[in-house]
């Protein structure tokens, strides 16, 4: 999208050059306006002189002498035309004026909706997002002032926002809706067929049926995550952290279930020190090394690093050996169901918010998340926390 150009003249500018014209304009064609009246009004009144006065008025403009009768019947001819006169030019001046002014009004509201009509435009695209159509645009002509070039690209950002907001949360709920329904269906099932007397009522069909409750309060926790995210209550209390003990606190935690999905584990936590806060960093880290263990364990090897940047910022990586991101890296980015492998059940594949999650918690410490595979094989995920 276009930026609005620094060499368009203000509105304010603008106004103040149309006022100024307009005012210049109206004075000049009253002056005009008169001035061809009082000529006219010369001119007829030395043709519609009396022969006598037109005598003594021709010697004396040739600068010759006149008799006295004469240039008396010049002089009360003239006192009587300039009464008349000045009532003809007060009102020649008036008709001038009230020309001049329908004029320059005429003008003046051409202007004016050269000038407003962009505002039209944005009113009209601005009740088509208010009937629900946000694919409404608008272009600004060529001429605007900075303000009305701004108003037009700022509309068409928040347009084209919320037409992205809006797929997206249709999607999303989609994907709730398909992320609920096979553990409710699995659990109604079970109950039903319980209550009917198919299935006896043993620990083992009943510890079955908890997993699918397990897996509903783990979709419902990460969505709660991602909502405080959306209001900004995510990070509630930081405090001074080394991220190195952290994460080696987190590994040792999961060392045993990444042994056992046949994951070596290696560190390299250099000191990084910040204020953050630790039940999400741990969530974060913790939800990254599940990923490569659903994920990448065939790889065999998973490596955590800590590093502190000259910026002040902090960034945690894990890198693996598995078979890295698809091609279509922006689906993991805006897909927040993303699941590394499609054909996962939600018992091996999660709820697939895990990197929604991190992210969130990336973006409430300052920080980003990014991820991208390694040349020599396998995915690398960093989170960037910076300072508050």
């Amino acid at each position: 999208m276009s930026r609005p150009n620094r060499l368009s003249p203000s509105l304010a500018t603008v106004t103040a050059i149309v006022i100024a014209t307009m005012l210049l304009l109206s004075v000049g064609l009253a002056y005009v306006g008169v001035t061809w009246y009082s000529s006219y009004l010369d001119e007829s009144m030395t043709t519609s002189m009396p022969p006598q006065a037109a005598l003594a008025y021709r010697s004396l403009k040739e600068g010759q002498s006149s008799d006295g009768a004469s240039v008396r019947a010049l002089i009360d001819y003239m006192n009587e035309q300039d009464a008349q006169a000045d009532v003809r030019i007060r009102l020649s001046a008036l008709v001038c004026g009230l020309i001049s002014a329908t004029a320059c009004a005429i003008i003046g509201i051409y202007l004016a909706r050269r000038i407003a009509s962009p505002l039209e435009d944005l009113t009209a695209a601005a009740k088509t997002l208010q009937s629900g159509d946000f694919s409404a645009r608008v272009v600004a002509p060529t001429g605007s002032t900075r303000e009305v070039a701004s108003l037009v690209q700022t509309f068409n950002a928040l347009a084209v926002s919320l037409d992205t907001m809006e797929k997206r949360l249709r999607f999303n709920n989609m994907a709730i809706a398909h992320e609920l329904r096979t553990p409710l269906t699995i659990l109604q099932g079970g109950l039903q067929g319980m209550i009917d007397g198919v299935f006896a009522l043993e620990p083992r069909h009943v510890s079955d049926l908890l997993l699918q409750v397990e897996g509903l309060g783990r979709i419902v926790e990460d969505l709660r995550t991602l909502s405080l995210a959306i209001g900004h209550q995510l990070v509630m209390q930081r405090q001074m952290l080394d991220m190195a003990e952290v994460v080696a606190a987190v590994v040792a935690a999961a060392r045993p279930m990444l042994e056992e999905s046949g994951l070596a584990v290696e560190t390299a936590l250099a000191p990084a020190v910040i204020a953050a806060d630790p039940q999400r960093v741990r969530q974060a880290v913790l939800a990254l090394l599940e990923n490569v263990r659903r994920y990448a364990a065939g790889g065999g090897r998973l490596r955590c690093e800590t590093e502190r940047l000259d910026d002040g910022s902090v960034v945690i990586r894990i890198l693996d050996r598995g078979p890295g991101f698809p091609e279509d890296m922006d689906a993991v980015a805006v897909n927040p169901f993303w699941r590394g492998d499609s054909s996962r059940s939600r018992a091996t594949g999660g709820t697939g918010l895990g990197l929604s999650v991190v992210k969130a918690i990336a973006l409430a410490h300052n920080g980003q998340l990014t991820f991208s595979n390694r040349p020599e094989g396998g995915a690398m995920v960093a989170i960037r926390l910076c300072p508050a």
